[in-house]
Parts: structure tokens; C-alpha cells; sequence
């Protein structure tokens, strides 16, 4: 692509080269320079713009999310979550077709676990190897037979999606444990709507603002059989984990409680909360806790972090444990290549939204053909997060790739290799200029049984350093306020209608859960290594 040029008169964009990479689709301008049309009023509220302005607006952000704690731990110094003034912008029509593919995996992934842990007919057919799923490392015989009262397993799932040099979006990974990150998405809309009010007064951008609303719908449709007024719990490792913000956040504005593992305990494979009004009875857990700390008498025993007894209340049919137990086998970066032929043996239809092309390493020819391409591949472990790991081969020194070589031949099961695709950029605010930066995105859908619903846009990572394709927040990257524009001028749809600007807890009440009596018997020391071993399981954005 050449160079894009600034449109005539826009201050903001005196220096904005859209050109940092000849393969990069720029999502705000053409290659001739002229603004795409779901950019075209962000583009004119802009140019209006002094940078001086715009980077004073950047700095009030930062402020807001530190006044409110919003921050992250970066080579060991608390810092705000980097926030972009400039906001992503999807159309309406681009986004109903991610949102019909988005709900299409997450159905066949469902299929699929339900599958994987009773009858495994995708196995016996053949159509995925055995022992894939027999040589995942999150894959749980523990969870075998445990079918959820309502059959969901995936009540939130994370879908990582990039854009390519076509300008399609492709899936990058699945992540349908605990996905982080719907905080952000959250805060953002509340902070720019609050700092930049009149870049929303012409535009009807839909609301994130239902996301809890929703997420407490799909737990207490998930309740054990009989259960009419559910309770239901936040389970978190604590205030050391770095997603802890996210965690406090969804219980208050739920209205449930969050609770640590010393604050519940199994009788008769019943669990039980301790308050100061005594036991009270919990029947959906939505934990953020990993499985290998969730259960010490069915995993890691030394764990300070879950409740022993936990996994065989949930095989009784006393409690339902959301994401399920076992869920990781279906964020395997290995059974990723996979999906495809998931979705079409469970739904008999094509997939709507493609992976990147993946060479899997454990099998020998694909193996052969990373080996010999290695200097021009991007080479990632199978059980890597927070974009730690991955080495991109056009980068690396010669020594580098040799020992990166015999790490896969050491253990092919452990690697996958794609191409370089050079991810879409969009304008960012970079010391005083706008420039551009490559970004992907991570939508959120929450299944309650009966229906898929999205969150409309979802978290925008962006890679803050030049020519970095690495978006995590634990590698330094920030993030912007995803917009999804729509055709009808509705208070349900629309952040703003008729340029009033409605916040986003507008209509959510602010409920103070009972206080709950301080745990005993418990070893605080142990607990705090734990959480901050947990820091590297779930760091914000990963």
C-alpha cells in the first residue's frame, strides 16, 4: 500500500503516514488518501483537532483510569491501561456478519465439548485424531460425564480476530475458559464518553453497557435442575491477580457476591458460602480461577485458591461451575486448526469466518515444511499466552531460529506455525502525532442456552510499538473503544441518541452484596504465592 496522505486541512493527521507497512490495510483511509466511510465522521471530528488537543484528551484518560484504579502491572511498575483517543469503527453490516460467525463457532465448540467428554463420536468418525485430545494438557478425564443442567459450558467465550492484508477477518485463537478483558471494554465506552462527548453526538454507536445484564442471564439459566432463585458467586484468586479489576467489577454490577476459596466450602457435595447471616447455599460458580487451582482434591492439592470438593458437587447436580471444567481442550492452539472440520462435522455448514492458515508441527510433512521455512514463519507454542513464546521468523537471529528448530523437532506437539500477516492498522496516538499502529480484536459472546448473544465490538487491542504485530497488554500494548454503528436510531442499540450521551451504567443499579465473615484456617502466605503465580495464568488482556 503507498503511502496514505492526510485529508486536506486535518491538524490531526498533518503527520499521518498511513504507509508503516506495504501489506497493511489501513481501516480508517484508502490508499489514495480518502477516509472509508464508517470513518468518515470520527475523521471530521478530528481534523478539528489540534494535536495538542488531542493529546491532552489522551492524558485525561489516562488520569480517569488511574482515579479509578483501572491500572496494570508492566516489568513491575503499576500503570494505567493504555487507552487510544481515536475509537475502532465497524459498520453495521460488517458486524452482522462477525456476529453470525462468532455465534457459529461458539455453537460447534459446545457441540464439541459435550462430545469430547461423553460419547467422543468426533473421534470414533475419525475426524479429529485421538490423541490430540488424549495429549492436551487441558483436557480433564475429571470432567468426563459431567453434563451441565442446561448443556452449556461455554456461558462467555473470547474469539481473537485479526484483519488481514485483504482486509478480511480471519480468527487468530479461541479462548473460551475465562476470557479477560470485557472490563476494558466496558470502562473505555464510560471514559471517552465522559472525555470526548461530542464524537458521539453524531454518531449512533450500539451500547456495551447490557454485558452484565446478559452474563447474569446465561448463569442463572445455567442453575441445577429445580433451582428457581439461584445464587450465584464470582469466584476469584484474589486481589493479586492482575484481572482482579475485571472480577470486583462484574460481581457489582451483577449484584453477587465475589468470593475467594476460603470464603465457600463442600457438604454432601453441596457448596455453601460462609456469611454473617450463616451458610448460605451457592449453586452457579463463575470462576476465574484456572482449573489446576480450582479443586486440590481433583487437582494441584497444595491450592490455597479453590474449594476442595468443588468438581463432585458438580457431577451431583448440586452446583454448575461456569466456564466448565475441562473447557481448555477447546483453546488447544492445536485443535484451533482444527475447527473448521468441527464446525462442519456438529453443523454440516462451512465456517463463516476462516482461521489463519496453520502449519501443525506434529505432523511430519507440515513439521518438514516449518523447518525449512522457519525464517519466514511465525512460530508459536501450542500452550503459550500474553503473546510470550512466539518468535517471528523474518526477525530472528540465525541462532535463534536454530534453536527454536530443535525445540520443535523436541517436541512437535508443542508448536503451530503461520504466515506473517501483517495486521490492519488504524491511527493511533503516539507521543504528539497520530500514527499507525496494527491492532486485532477480541469479541465476547455469552451463551445462555437458548441464544448466542455477542457484545457488539468488544476489545481493540493495539500494538503500541512501531511495527510490532504483538497487541497484549503484558507486551506493552493499549487499547480503543470499539464502535459498531447502526441503521436504526433506537435507546437499546444506539450509546447516544439524539446527541444526548448515555453513560454506561445509565440504567444499572450499583448493588452492595452482604458483607461476608472473614475466612479461617486458612495459610495467607501460600494464598498470595498462589495469586501471584496466577498473575502469569490471567493477566488482563492476554
Amino acid at each position: 500500500m503507498n503511502p496514505t496522505p492526510a485529508p486536506t486541512g486535518a491538524a490531526a493527521f498533518a503527520h499521518y503516514d498511513g504507509g508503516i507497512e506495504q501489506t497493511a490495510l489501513d481501516e480508517m483511509f484508502r490508499p489514495d488518501g480518502t477516509v472509508r466511510p464508517p470513518y468518515r465522521g470520527i475523521a471530521t471530528a478530528l481534523s478539528e483537532l489540534e494535536p495538542a488537543d488531542l493529546k491532552a484528551r489522551l492524558e485525561a484518560l489516562g488520569r480517569a483510569y488511574i482515579d479509578q484504579g483501572i491500572t496494570f502491572s508492566l516489568s513491575g511498575k503499576e500503570r494505567p491501561f493504555p487507552l487510544d483517543p481515536v475509537p475502532r469503527v465497524l459498520s453495521a453490516a460488517e458486524w452482522t456478519k462477525l456476529e453470525a460467525g462468532i455465534a457459529q463457532r461458539v455453537r460447534a465448540l459446545e457441540m464439541f465439548l459435550d462430545d469430547i467428554y461423553g460419547e467422543q463420536r468426533i473421534l470414533s468418525d475419525g475426524v479429529i485424531p485421538r490423541r490430540l485430545i488424549n495429549s492436551c494438557e487441558h483436557f480433564h478425564r475429571q470432567a468426563a460425564g459431567i453434563r451441565p443442567p442446561n448443556g452449556v459450558r461455554i456461558h462467555v467465550a473470547g474469539i481473537d480476530l485479526i484483519r488481514d492484508e485483504k482486509g478480511d477477518f480471519r480468527v487468530l485463537e479461541d479462548n473460551v475458559r475465562s476470557p479477560s478483558g470485557v472490563s476494558y471494554v466496558m470502562e473505555n465506552r464510560r471514559t471517552m464518553a465522559r472525555v470526548f462527548p461530542d464524537l458521539f453526538a453524531n454518531h449512533r454507536v450500539r451500547a456495551v453497557r447490557d454485558y452484565p445484564r446478559h452474563l447474569l442471564k446465561a448463569l442463572r439459566a445455567s442453575a441445577p435442575s429445580g433451582v428457581t432463585e439461584p445464587t450465584v458467586v464470582v469466584l476469584t484468586p484474589g486481589v493479586a491477580n492482575s484481572a482482579y479489576f475485571e472480577h470486583s467489577l462484574l460481581a457489582r454490577q451483577m449484584g453477587v457476591e465475589l468470593v475467594e476459596g476460603r470464603d465457600l466450602f463442600c457438604r454432601d457435595n453441596v457448596v455453601y458460602m460462609r456469611t454473617t447471616d450463616g451458610e448460605t447455599r451457592v449453586d452457579v460458580i463463575y470462576r476465574r480461577i484456572d482449573d489446576d487451582f480450582l479443586d486440590p482434591m481433583q487437582f494441584r492439592p497444595d491450592s490455597m485458591l479453590g474449594v476442595a470438593g468443588l468438581v463432585n458437587a458438580a457431577r451431583a447436580g448440586n452446583v454448575v461451575i461456569s466456564s466448565a471444567v475441562g473447557n481448555g481442550v477447546a483453546d488447544d492452539k492445536l485443535v484451533y486448526t482444527y475447527v473448521p472440520e468441527i464446525i462442519r462435522y456438529y453443523l454440516d455448514e462451512d465456517p463463516l469466518l476462516d482461521n489463519v492458515e496453520t502449519l501443525r508441527c506434529w505432523l511430519p510433512d507440515e513439521c518438514a515444511e516449518v523447518i525449512n521455512r522457519i525464517d519466514e514463519l511465525v512460530v508459536k507454542p501450542v500452550e503459550g499466552s500474553g503473546g510470550y513464546g512466539i518468535v517471528f521468523g523474518p526477525q530472528a537471529t540465525r541462532a535463534e531460529l536454530d534453536e527454536l528448530a530443535a525445540k520443535i523437532l523436541a517436541n512437535p506437539r508443542g508448536w503451530i506455525a503461520q504466515p506473517m500477516v501483517s495486521l490492519s492498522t488504524n491511527p493511533t496516538m503516539v507521543g504528539d502525532d497520530l500514527e499507525p499502529r496494527h491492532l486485532d480484536l477480541r469479541p465476547f459472546a455469552v451463551n445462555d442456552g437458548e441464544s448466542i448473544w455477542v457484545l457488539p465490538g468488544g476489545l481493540t487491542r493495539v500494538a503500541l510499538t512501531k511495527g510490532s504485530l504483538v497487541v497484549n497488554s503484558s507486551q506493552g500494548g493499549g487499547s480503543k473503544d470499539t464502535w459498531v454503528l447502526t441503521t436504526r436510531r433506537s435507546t437499546e442499540e444506539a450509546e447516544t441518541t439524539g446527541g444526548k450521551v448515555e453513560l454506561l451504567d445509565a440504567d444499572l443499579p450499583m448493588v452492595t452484596a452482604p458483607q461476608m465473615d472473614p475466612a479461617t484456617g486458612t495459610a495467607e502466605q501460600q494464598q498470595q504465592q498462589q495469586q501471584q503465580r496466577l498473575i502469569t495464568e490471567e493477566v488482563p488482556v492476554r
